[in-house]
């Protein structure tokens, strides 16, 4: 039986039969296709949708039709169907037309649209169902209806469940939390069967863990938390986007590589919900999607991994610089590369504190995202993970607003986020603000706002609120050889100033730190600009200043003699 509604309008008759054809051939068998060639119909039947409850997955439209414009149907749909995805139909060679690039691309930097399809020309065009494939996967995802997602049962919002809800998204993997008192708890625990110790943790194969620790989940869901061997070309502290970058790097150019990281995947670029401005992804992509598909990049070049399993030393003996797991485990390697990455402050407020996981969320709320439907959700921050977590909960809450100490969102954040945001209903920002105090019984209920140029406080309802300021560097374990600066952020390079010459006669590589052979990248170094291109780019960097490295000291790794490594890929 046919699920959630797939809509096309078009008032070109023999376009609207070519995107029928393809919509029916491929969909209809689990999606139900309606399509219409008019404006007017097309509004009268998503208003008769939203009325009935029914799901809308994709809403797709021309753009010349009478009474309005697609871009602005497409608008109307969003607000009858905010977690519909919405795709302009153009003809092939139009966005060469000024006109039409003008449209769409203020139409995407507005949030009317997700972004343009090319019209079918025959069947069948694979290249049309991309697009399509694309959208309808973004939707499952957003809607925690993908076949894969993992399931959290738990008694509260907080505590343990919180905490493995955390891991999971950590790994990069979709996820779903229920209470155990409501229907889909109580439906969830019967599937499990037999009388189980909460909170339940529930695997598309029918796989059930009770309480599982970190390890034991990281490990159900294929995550490696082990290092298959103690000596390694390259170490790797962190699997953000710098750790994933230069673990797929050094892999692909021969280095025997380790990525260790204390979480999972992704550092805090798993936390945006959708990433528009990184090249390469003209429809963007998830943080979540990228940092999956960089590491499944990096391991079928050979890289390895362990997870669950931060270190806790650094230091060395004789040539070789040695890691200390959280475990114990010593793993040794000629390069280490810092990639750890940097988190985001506490507001320190005892009362909010107590509500983490139970309406208070540090980080990105996309697991989050569907609790808040029909809520007051505040977003703290100035950043763009701020403005994307902003934007993607306009799409389930009632009311969104956006609190920046900052006297404007231009002061921190990208252009085509600001007039995303002020371009989308129920969201509002409060500059020059911030948070003070709240507190609720069980759950957030309430936050104290003050303006920061007058002192005045307010008292304001809120259901929900996610943390995204400052950057808190993943710092203190490191030993005193490795310079640092106030913030504790790594001092690399030319930062080190005068000074740094070792006995090799060298000064230190552009990302070396203060100990030879330990280089930095990404939000963990000092002066490093936070966005995901940039670590990505400093990850691809350290592997060539690693070549240089090895070069100069006329040694292959472990004191093997040195051949040049010829990147011809595997």
């Amino acid at each position: 039986m046919a699920g959630a509604v797939i809509v096309a309008v078009d008032e070109d008759a023999d376009a609207l039969r070519d995107v029928e054809r393809e919509l029916r051939e491929r969909y209809a068998s689990h999606y139900r296709v309606l399509c219409v060639s008019s404006s007017r119909e097309a509004r009268v039947r998503l208003e008769d949708l939203a009325a009935s409850g029914e799901e809308v997955a994709l809403v797709l439209s021309g753009q010349w039709l009478s009474g309005m414009t697609g871009c602005e149907l497409l608008d109307r749909a969003r607000r009858l169907h905010p977690h519909a995805k919405r795709g302009l139909l153009i003809a092939w060679g139009e966005w060469g037309n000024r006109e039409t690039g003008e449209v769409i691309f203020d139409s995407i930097a507005h949030g009317h649209i997700d972004h343009y399809l090319l019209r079918p020309a025959e069947s069948p065009d694979e290249l049309f169902h991309q697009a399509i494939s694309s959208l309808l996967l973004e939707w499952t995802e957003a809607r925690r209806t993908s076949p894969y997602t993992i399931y959290v049962v738990g008694e509260s919002w907080s505590g343990r469940a919180y905490e493995l809800r955390r891991v999971l998204g950590r790994c990069a993997i979709p996820h779903s939390f229920c209470l155990a008192d409501s229907t889909e708890g109580r439906a969830r625990i019967a599937q499990a069967g037999r009388a189980r110790k909460l909170p339940l943790v529930i695997f598309p194969d029918g796989t059930v863990l009770t309480d599982p620790s970190d390890a034991e989940l990281a490990l159900a869901t294929g995550s490696p938390v082990t290092p298959e061997r103690m000596e390694f070309d390259l170490v790797i502290v962190g699997a953000g986007p710098a750790g994933l970058s230069a673990a797929m790097y050094g892999a692909s150019e021969g280095f025997s590589t380790l990525v260790l990281d204390e979480g999972g995947l992704g550092g805090q670029a798993t936390s945006s919900s959708l990433i528009r401005n990184y090249l390469g992804f003209p429809r963007g992509i998830s943080g979540r999607r990228l940092a999956q598909q960089a590491y499944d990049q990096a391991w079928i070049f050979g890289a390895k991994f362990a997870f669950m399993q931060g270190a806790n030393g650094l230091e060395r003996e004789y040539e070789e610089l040695v890691v200390t797991l959280s475990n114990g485990t010593r793993v040794r390697s000629p390069a280490v590369l810092l990639a750890t990455g940097a988190s985001y402050h506490r507001l320190g407020i005892p009362a909010i504190e107590a509500l983490t996981g139970a309406g208070v969320f540090y980080g990105g709320p996309t697991s989050e995202a569907p609790a808040m439907s029909g809520r007051d959700v505040y977003v703290l921050g100035g950043g763009n993970s701020a403005g994307q977590a902003a934007l993607y909960l306009a799409r389930y809450a009632r009311r969104v607003t956006l609190v920046v100490r900052g006297r404007s969102l231009a002061d921190g954040m990208s252009q085509y986020l600001v007039s995303e945001i002020e371009a989308t209903p129920g969201l509002r920002v409060r500059p020059g603000t911030e948070i003070v105090g709240g507190g609720g019984d069980g759950w957030l209920e309430r936050l104290v706002l003050r303006d920061r140029m007058t002192g005045t406080e307010e008292t304001v309802d809120a259901d929900g609120l996610c943390v995204m300021i400052g950057a808190r560097p993943h710092t203190d374990w490191l030993p005193p050889q490795v310079a640092r600066d106030a913030h504790g952020f790594v001092l690399t390079g030319a930062d080190l100033g005068e000074g740094h010459r070792w006995r090799a006669g060298r000064d230190p590589l552009l990302l070396e730190t203060s100990m030879p052979g330990v280089f930095a990248a990404g939000d963990v170094r000092h002066g490093s600009v936070k966005r995901v291109a940039a670590a990505v780019g400093e990850g691809s960097v350290a592997i060539q200043l690693l070549h240089q490295l090895f070069a100069a000291s006329a040694l292959h790794p472990h004191g093997r003699p040195h051949d040049p490594v010829v990147t011809t890929g595997r």
